[in-house]
């Protein structure tokens, strides 16, 4: 899970699982896989930058935990950028 920014600067946290694709138009569009859309604040980029930053952090923690054998948490959203 993500945070975004939405137009009215209310903060939304998305499950990046659910993401169909994003958009400049030039605000960024957010579409989701059940075709919800939502326009956000922050430029694609940096929305790339933190689905990928959360897919590796739970990948490590994947990883982590087949490895050694224990549960991992992953940081919860308000403390992923």
């Amino acid at each position: 899970m993500i945070k975004v920014t939405r137009l009215n600067d209310s903060v939304m946290v998305i499950n990046v699982e659910k993401i169909q694709s994003l958009q400049a138009t030039p605000d960024t569009v957010i579409t989701f896989t059940n075709h919800d859309k939502v326009m956000v604040k922050e430029p694609i980029e940096e929305i790339s930058e933190r689905i990928v930053d959360y897919q590796r952090a739970a990948n490590c923690h994947s990883e982590m935990e087949r490895v050694s054998g224990r549960k991992f948490r992953i940081p919860p959203a308000d403390r992923v950028k």
